[in-house]
């Protein structure tokens, strides 16, 4: 028994902890007793090879080498012209491929399967039958015409015809990979449809058939350099390529050996990425006489998360969710301070504050008006039942200079909010009011969910159950807020955790509620597993809707590759910059009022 460690066959992580047994000895250099297979016939029409665990001899052309990979792709030079076969395999050779592309080579070695891979395992020496063969890349369009149809492509050289999109690109910086997709970016089945419905299934499929992962042919972790990067130091989701390269794979996508699955393509070309969705400076022009937005922070929290430390509600450091470092809060502040004072917004509610009074929020207004060289921001400070029960809260900040607190802020205290959400109502200059309400629902995460809390399979992901109670909850808020305060204009907005055609959204909007991102052609906020959609909103009572302006979703995270954000773990070289790009992982939105007199001088 030959035992291997291997990253390639075994798909083990970097310190090489998968085990794999190979049962046998290192093959010879060739068997003239052992006649040819083709490649064909090694990976047949099935899934699986129907050669599985035997000894074989064949021939084919190298068409890619990669040391990352362990290994190297071989191709019958003709063919066997069934498109349901394909004619490439991958060789795994830990011990170096000894080969060149372009070179036609006999070997003998074993058929293995691994994690849906098709390989030849414990190859002989190669023996080099002619040099200098081109191979032309067989040419493939997406979408395919069923999910898995890209299998009878495995291991073969191809070329990507139509241009391909960006659609996630935050494995970028950890695994040198970028998901790609045909016809323009993939959306989430319930940002467009009702969950569980033929539609949401019939969208989930298509992005299926639409998608291929680009990587780097390597299974190393954080890549130095940094492939597929552009100018900017960045490759925006949005951003398109031509014309691509490679050889199909299937495989892991991101951390290795668990979780998502799915056919790459590990380029033999370079390929040129367009910026075809460019940055801007500032979000669009909403109008309006006053501008109210919201935005998640991720974990802002002035309590460093290292050893010693102790957060909300537990005291504990695993309470602790922000830098790592007093250098990454710095980083971390920079870039939200950048953000912020480009967003300028008159009200603006924040997502995921460290929940330790006023302090973190304090200290990010310093640090706003010390950028601003004046006192631009106030702080809307937390009032009695605002804490809850997470480490993390909403907040709230207002340029005093174009409107003013009116009367207390209130929380919601029911029961179904760990998260209290926050109201606050504002006077413009000309005396008209309106109430802003920011809210945080509870996340999609699995985490201890349960019964009717568990994941139903229908798009909505776990804990959707508590997102309707919190819904009800906010609508019933909402009501009391409108007859209590004086103004029936109220503006809800946050992370909701929930797409637009999801069922907290659908209980807002029954209630009453409009949802100002309906006119918008596809919105996002987040990207997730390479599908872009709405998780923050803004929604209006119906006297208020009548004023809006504009509504903008200004990307400037979700687009971005994590690599570019405040971390400086495995940043080599470091690209942070101390901007609004990567301020987050989710992009701010952005609402315009129109009242009857303009705020405050801007």
């Amino acid at each position: 028994m030959t035992t291997i460690l291997s990253s390639r066959v075994c798909r083990g992580l970097v310190v090489l902890s998968a085990l794999c047994t190979v049962p046998s000895p290192v093959l010879r250099a060739s068997d003239a007793a052992t006649p040819l297979t083709p490649i064909p016939r090694i990976q047949g029409n099935a899934a699986s090879s129907p050669l599985d665990g035997r000894v074989i001899s064949t021939e084919g052309v190298v068409t890619a080498v990669f040391a990352g990979l362990s290994g190297y792709f071989l191709q019958d030079e003709t063919g066997d012209g069934d498109a349901s076969t394909s004619d490439g395999v991958f060789v795994h050779a830990p011990r170096g491929a000894r080969v060149k592309v372009g070179q036609k080579v006999r070997i003998t070695a074993r058929v293995a399967e691994f994690a849906g891979v098709t390989q030849l395992v414990s190859p002989g020496v190669p023996v080099v039958l002619r040099n200098g063969v081109s191979m032309k890349p067989a040419d493939v369009t997406l979408p395919v015409a069923r999910d898995g149809d890209l299998e009878r492509y495995e291991g073969m050289l191809v070329r990507i015809r139509p241009v391909l999109t960006v659609s996630h690109n935050g494995l970028l910086g950890r695994y040198g990979q970028l998901t790609l997709s045909a016809q323009g970016r993939l959306e989430t089945p319930t940002n467009r449809h009702s969950p569980g419905s033929p539609d949401a299934a019939a969208l989930r499929d298509a992005n299926a058939r639409r998608r291929i992962v680009l990587d780097d042919g390597s299974r190393a972790q954080n890549p130095n350099p940094l492939p597929f990067i552009g100018a900017g130091n960045t490759v925006r989701a949005g951003d398109t390529v031509r014309d691509v390269t490679g050889v199909v794979d299937f495989g892991p996508v991101g951390v290795s050996g668990s979780g998502m699955r799915g056919y790459t393509l590990h380029a033999v070309e370079t390929p040129v990425f367009r910026r075809a969705n460019a940055r801007s400076a500032r979000p669009a022009d909403v109008g309006g006489t006053v501008r109210v937005a919201s935005f998640n922070l991720l974990n802002f929290f002035t309590t460093v998360d290292r050893a010693g430390s102790g957060c909300f509600p537990g005291g504990a450091r695993s309470d602790c969710r922000g830098a790592d470092s007093p250098a990454e809060f710095v980083r971390q502040r920079d870039k939200i301070v950048a953000a912020l004072s480009a967003l300028d917004a008159d009200v603006v509610g924040l997502v995921e504050m460290e929940n330790n009074g006023d302090a973190a929020l304090k200290a990010l207004v310093a640090a706003l008006n010390a950028a601003a060289g004046q006192r631009r921001y106030a702080v809307v400070g937390a009032p009695s039942g605002a804490r809850g029960r997470d480490a993390i809260r909403v907040a709230m900040i207002y340029q005093p200079a174009r409107v003013s607190a009116a009367g207390d802020a209130i929380s919601d205290g029911d029961a179904a909010h760990h998260r209290p959400p926050l109201a606050q109502t504002f006077a413009t200059a000309g005396g008209e009011r309106f109430t802003v309400v920011v809210t945080h629902f509870k996340s999609k995460s699995c985490r201890n969910a349960d019964g009717a809390d568990a994941d139903r399979g229908d798009g909505q992901g776990c804990w959707n159950a508590r997102r309707v109670r919190q819904a009800h909850a906010l609508a019933a808020f909402v009501r009391r807020l409108a007859a209590s305060r004086g103004t029936p204009d109220v503006l809800v907005t946050g992370d909701l955790n929930a797409y637009a055609m999801e069922d907290p959204l659908r209980v807002l909007t029954d209630a009453g509620l409009r949802n100002l991102s309906a006119g918008i052609v596809q919105p996002y906020s987040y990207t997730f597993d390479g599908e872009a959609g709405q998780l923050d909103h803004a929604l209006a009572s119906a006297s208020l809707a009548a004023r809006v302006s504009g509504i903008t979703l200004w990307h400037i995270n979700a687009d971005e590759p994590a690599v570019i954000d405040y971390n400086t773990e495995f940043r080599r070289p470091d690209r942070y910059a101390p901007d609004a790009y990567r301020s987050s992982d989710h992009d701010p939105v952005l609402v315009g009022l129109r009242f009857s007199r303009r705020a405050r001088e801007r």
